[in-house]
């Protein structure tokens, strides 16, 4: 290892380990609930599993203005952005493929069946966000295909909220700053009695930096509304209706072509219901969603769109049945059905049926057994049994767990049928309808070390044995499986099931917890995740080479009276990438810092603030030619009523 890099791994190291040790902080428990391990409220530390809670306020008072910017300083997940302000991220989680992570709002599931690039499309505005939790690991006995590397889970406050309340929040945060940005956050929150009512709009708009003949513009808008009703002591009905419209310049989003100047529009409509049933020890869930995305892609100003509508209704029943302190059952059954109508990819449909059984068992106050298991039926596919189980033991200030099970993942309509219905692919992906789902079994050990709700250290080490990974591979004119549409001097890249695939990890979190008083805080999170992967094809696929090797984010808040100051920042070491056509490059490793300094006044219900963004005007791309922007200077002021 080169003396240079070694000593700036080292003064990250001490960086992080001094900002861990004297970091402490504000209106943050250490051990939330967490619904997301178990599908029921249980103590984080119960669950056997590595979850990280951020609360949704959180986006208001740091340095991002989008939901994927925010997760990109969460401790151990990786957000591979390809633009500003929620035009389009890719999640990772413990060196997944980002079609791997399962993305949920209020425990219905969101991933779009054309293709895992939209998954960071979340059609909820932040203001209606009580908090987001980041599982990670295999979940797929609870959750089904795609959730391989980890679960984020959106829950908002409209469908949390409880009976009888009277609550009034009213919140407007509004910026501009350099390339014409004009950035609005708004919304409102009213509860009482029965009724509670929720709204909220987010908005990032920009001329953006210049990119390769063309700025890097967005106009990125999403408008929610949710109500809860709650019918009697027993019965509450939820709904909520969202609309999300993302307008971008995509550049060398999806190619490394130069003739690429590419522009895309995504429009999504999102509709949800879940009636709820609680009486006694029982509790019973009907969810129900419809989901329509509308992409258009141009690849430049002289070639015809790409014009594809994916639908995904949905439906399940959860009970869950609390015979003892010790004992708790969960049933459940779900219905998918998902379809493309796409003059890139043609008409397709395809459902998916799954049934599962889970059981919280405490034999002792100290250990805690959560088995799983699930039953899912792929069309055309068939069957697919599995199981999961999860262990938490409490030893002093010392929780130890450990997790193993099962994943699969079936193929998006990008994956089977991406270029397979133009009459000629020059150069490109080409889907493959063949593909098998993949299959993997996960299993972890770790440890969380809580201090009296003031420190939190958690360290897990994990591995996952993956068969038939979907990835795409370079693949010869002469081995492609269909040449009907495609050019014998072409450039292609195949999908391909490859043989055996296996990640190792560890990874480390950290949290620090304390009030100085009530006008003084500083409040901390951070985490480091250290990968290795091994494939047993010749050739190197797309993306198990591009996550990160090692990767170490942080956020991190100072309060002292009238003034806060928030800094994240994120460090990636991964294998570097050229393409010299556009002059682009991955480098091996980069560091980038946010800066947001606020001024609070009038009792904490008006503040201004300015915001720095890529501090050091750091040159970097996480996806090969899709440049990120420099620094950028802006400004705005909030108003909490």
């Amino acid at each position: 290892m080169p003396l240079k890099l070694r000593k700036m791994k080292l003064r990250l190291l001490a960086v992080y380990l001094l900002v861990s040790i004297i970091a402490t902080a504000q209106d943050v428990t250490l051990d939330p609930v967490t619904v997301t391990s178990t599908m029921v409220p249980e103590r984080a530390s119960k669950t056997g599993r590595n979850v990280v809670t951020l609360k949704g306020d959180k986006i208001t008072q740091l340095p991002v203005t989008s939901i994927d910017e925010l997760l990109r300083y969460i401790p151990g997940l990786e957000v591979q952005m390809r633009g500003p302000a929620g035009s389009q991220s890719d999640f990772s989680v413990r060196g997944s493929t980002f079609q791997q992570v399962l993305v949920i709002l209020d425990g219905v599931r969101l991933n779009d069946p054309n293709t895992g690039h939209f998954n960071s499309y979340i059609p909820i505005a932040t203001a209606e966000i009580d908090r987001i939790e980041v599982l990670k690991g295999a979940s797929s006995a609870l959750y089904g295909s795609e959730a391989v590397g980890g679960v984020i889970h959106i829950i908002t406050k409209t469908f949390v909220s409880k009976q009888g309340e009277t609550q009034k929040h009213l919140q407007l945060q509004t910026s501009a700053g350099e390339f014409g940005l004009m950035n609005v956050n708004a919304g409102g929150f009213y509860q009482k009695g029965n009724t509670v009512l929720s709204v909220g709009m987010l908005s990032a708009n920009a001329e953006g930096q210049q990119q390769r003949g063309i700025k890097g513009y967005f106009h990125n808008n999403t408008i929610s509304a949710s109500l809860n009703q709650y019918i009697n002591q027993y019965w509450n009905v939820s709904v909520r209706s969202a609309y999300d419209s993302r307008d971008f310049a995509a550049q060398n989003f999806y190619t490394t072509f130069i003739s690429d100047t590419a522009n895309e529009q995504v429009k999504t409509f999102w509709n949800q219901l879940r009636i709820g049933y609680k009486k006694n020890k029982s509790r019973l869930s009907i969810l129900g969603s419809y989901k329509t995305a509308d992409d258009t892609y141009q690849f430049n100003s002289v070639g015809l769109p790409n014009k594809s509508k994916s639908k995904l209704a949905q439906g399940s029943v959860i009970y869950d049945y609390t015979q003892s302190e010790q004992v708790n059952y969960i049933v459940g059954v779900q219905y998918q059905n998902k379809a493309i109508n796409s003059n890139d990819r043609g008409k397709h449909n395809l459902s998916q049926t799954a049934g599962f059984i889970s059981l919280n068992y405490n034999p002792t106050k100290k250990f805690t057994i959560n088995p799983a298991l699930r039953l899912d039926w792929i069309e055309g596919i068939g069957t697919e049994l599995v199981p999961q189980i999860n262990l938490s033991y409490r030893l002093h200030k010392w929780q130890l767990r450990a997790s193993g099970g099962k994943t699969i993942r079936d193929a998006d309509f990008t994956e089977r049928f991406n270029n397979y219905n133009k009459a000629f692919v020059a150069s490109g992906r080409i889907g493959n309808p063949d593909l098998d789902p993949e299959r993997s079994f996960s299993y972890e050990l770790g440890a969380d070390y809580l201090l009296s709700n003031t420190l939190k250290i958690s360290a897990s080490a994990f591995q996952r044995y993956q068969t038939k990974l979907i990835d795409y591979v370079t693949t010869p004119y002469v081995q492609m499986p269909r040449k009907d549409n495609l050019s014998p001097t072409g450039n292609y890249a195949l999908a391909k099931n490859i043989s055996k695939v296996t990640t190792t990890g560890i990874e480390m979190d950290i949290q620090f917890v304390r009030n100085f008083s009530n006008k003084q805080s500083l409040w901390m999170n951070s985490g480091f995740v250290w990968l290795d992967d091994h494939s047993s094809a010749g050739t190197p696929s797309l993306y198990i080479s591009s996550h990160a090797k090692y990767i170490f984010n942080f956020n991190l808040q100072y309060r002292v009276d009238w003034l806060r100051i928030a800094f994240n920042g994120l460090y990636k070491k991964r294998d570097p990438q050229t393409a010299s056509a556009i002059n682009a490059n991955v480098s091996a490793q980069y560091f980038v810092l946010n800066s947001k300094i606020e001024g609070l006044m009038l009792k904490d219900r008006l503040s201004l603030f300015v915001e720095i963004d890529n501090v050091f005007d750091k040159n970097y791309q996480d996806v090969l030619g899709s440049q990120m922007p420099g620094r950028w200077f802006m400004s705005g002021f909030k108003i909490n009523l």
